[in-house]
């Protein structure tokens, strides 16, 4: 047989478990633990060359990709033996918020004390918890990981699903999740539509150093242009850094971006209203485009999606990776429950109700935050002047400030066993 003849046969598909998983970051690797924990036999793909460098993460100058995890998020992660390895990297935590509008005098401040929680969450860098999933994984006989695999196709067949990487190889489960974020590859290989919105924002992203503590305090200013959060940060036992996170018009963040250091913490001082003190920027300015998209669907037979696969949200609230952890824990439940009824973990009645269990809920908070950035961005007096208020009434009544903070912490519907 000729070499021409051998290239052009389909290769035969390697049969890797009974699920496969497209996507290692904090969501795809959250899923994969939780499964191979229960003895699911599971591929783990990920596009990334290597596992992270366990030794460097958490050391030295934060990453400026951050996100804000509820205790509820914490309970996941506790329970899968993750957390212990995430606080002996770097995590702070925050027990109080204070959020205002800077083009008025409405103030709101919540503290944990009020929710009856020992806090509101945690300021993790995003790579310190995939370091701590990928020290898990490790230790799970039952998960395969592959780095450096790129999918570039995908197929269905008669007992799942079928994915060709880009060197050719193909590999087959009954199950295949895309974990692979907002622009996810495999959910336009299944041809999954989106509806999406332009916010008109990108975020500004970096880590700075201001003259007063922040007190374990997460803040954010609704600004002219977009809300700014100061997100607490303790390094080697200094509390006087922050992540911010700037969402403002794509030129206004290209201009700041391109600021010098010393240029980026004045401006950043101006904007806060020196709320911190004098702002030093500590690490280099980068932005990035914001859009909200929502799957038309999150399942098809033998395919789910999670996470930013499935709905990617404006950050003003910090909910987005904590409802992709969400999606995670609900997607394990159903399929654990499936496959100890004989069910199979592709059984399409079993991934229909993890898509009626998350959807509603995500859909929500979409229009919320929807709605919130549509508010905060109009400059209609009369619009300013009722935000303003309602954010004092909201400080003044104490149940609705409950409330609010339950839903902020994860305290929405009925939660996985996992997160209970």
């Amino acid at each position: 047989m000729s070499h021409e003849e051998t290239s052009d046969m389909r290769r035969e598909a390697l049969e890797a478990g009974e699920a496969i998983i497209v996507g290692g970051g904090m969501v795809g690797a959250t899923l994969a633990c939780l499964l191979g924990e229960a003895g699911v036999a599971v591929t783990l793909l990920d596009a990334r060359p290597a596992p992270l460098d366990a030794e460097a993460v958490g050391r030295g100058l934060p990453e400026r990709r951050v996100s804000a995890l509820t205790p509820v998020s914490q309970r996941l992660l506790e329970g899968l033996g993750a957390w212990e390895g995430m606080r002996a990297r770097r995590v702070t935590p925050y027990r109080g918020m204070r959020v205002w509008d800077a083009e008025g005098t409405g103030e709101v401040a919540f503290s944990a004390e009020q929710a009856g929680l020992p806090v509101l969450g945690h300021i993790v860098e995003n790579d310190v918890a995939v370091a701590a999933l990928e020290a898990r994984l490790a230790n799970l006989p039952c998960v395969t990981r592959r780095f450096g695999a790129r999918v570039v196709g995908l197929e269905e067949r008669p007992a799942g699903r079928e994915l060709v990487l880009a060197g050719g190889e193909r590999l087959a489960a009954p199950l295949v999740v895309a974990a692979d974020g907002a622009r996810s590859p495999l959910r336009e290989l299944a041809g999954i539509g989106v509806t999406s919105r332009e916010t008109g924002h990108s975020a500004v992203v970096t880590t700075v150093r201001t003259a007063e503590p922040h007190g374990g305090v997460a803040r954010q200013a609704f600004l002219a242009d977009g809300p700014l959060a100061f997100l607490p940060l303790t390094v080697d036992g200094d509390a006087h850094y922050c992540s911010i996170v700037w969402s403002t018009t794509p030129a206004a963040a290209e201009r700041l971006c391109g600021l010098p250091r010393e240029a980026l913490g004045e401006a950043l001082t101006t904007a806060f209203a020196g709320r911190l003190g004098e702002v030093t920027a500590v690490d280099e300015a980068q932005a990035v485009p914001l859009t909200q998209r929502h799957a038309e669907r999150y399942v098809l037979a033998g395919l789910a999606l999670v996470g930013d696969a499935a709905h990617s949200i404006h950050p003003l609230a910090g909910q987005g990776v904590n409802l992709g952890l969400m999606d995670a824990a609900v997607l394990a439940e159903e399929l654990l429950t499936a496959r100890r009824r004989g069910a199979g973990l592709a059984s399409e009645a079993w991934l229909a109700r993890y898509a009626r269990r998350r959807r509603g809920d995500n859909a929500a908070m979409l229009a919320l935050m929807d709605g919130f950035q549509r508010l905060f961005g109009a400059r209609h007096p009369a619009l300013t002047l009722a935000r303003n208020l309602g954010m004092a009434s909201v400080d003044r009544v104490s149940p609705l400030k409950r409330l609010l903070m339950q839903q902020a912490a994860g305290r929405r519907g009925r939660l996985p066993g996992s997160c209970r």
